[in-house]
């Protein structure tokens, strides 16, 4: 489901904790472990900030008042490339995986993206994980690959994927 802020600010423990797990897992969303409670809910304040100003929404999954996954449809705001957004930060609980929620989450953001009238949706991941195989099952075209592009929970850096995925007929080639 799409999250008002005010639904939102009221998961913020539970959005904190789920960005922690995250981290903990090894996911290589920006942060480094360990995550303290503060500085993820302090990031997610940044995100509310955003889904104010109309740069962002988020999209989750609650099951008994807790978050056990989301993701966030991040729209570009300069005037030459509104057509476009990032989906960003998806991740799901440990406790979570494995029962489809990473691809009901993507569905319902390129619903979501759709409806904004975004037409062209951009991800990267790591190479090598499960994302990257979520994408490819999903059909986003892989565009390339960077090396070292961004540091491991563990320290080391990997290449990074990037992604595209035309929502609509447009001039933009698929592969």
């Amino acid at each position: 489901m799409v999250l008002s802020i005010t639904e939102a600010e009221g998961y913020v423990a539970s959005l904190a904790e789920l960005l922690m797990d995250a981290v903990d897992s090894g996911a290589s969303i920006g942060f480094m472990p360990p995550l303290e409670p503060a500085e993820a809910a302090a990031y997610w304040r940044t995100v509310f900030d955003a889904m104010r100003a109309g740069e962002r929404e988020l999209i989750a999954v609650v099951e008994g008042g807790v978050v056990i996954g989301a993701v966030q449809l991040m729209c570009e705001g300069r005037a030459n490339g509104r057509h476009r957004a990032e989906a960003g930060k998806l991740f799901v609980h440990r406790r979570a995986r494995r029962r489809g929620l990473a691809r009901a989450l993507l569905a319902e953001l390129e619903r979501v993206a759709a409806n904004r009238g975004i037409t062209l949706l951009l991800m990267d991941t790591r190479k090598g994980g499960e994302a990257e195989k979520l994408c490819d099952s999903l059909g986003y075209t892989r565009w390339g690959e960077v090396p070292e592009y961004a540091r491991s929970t563990n320290g080391e850096l990997h290449t990074t994927v990037f992604y595209y995925r035309c929502l609509v007929n447009t001039n933009v080639p698929k592969q």
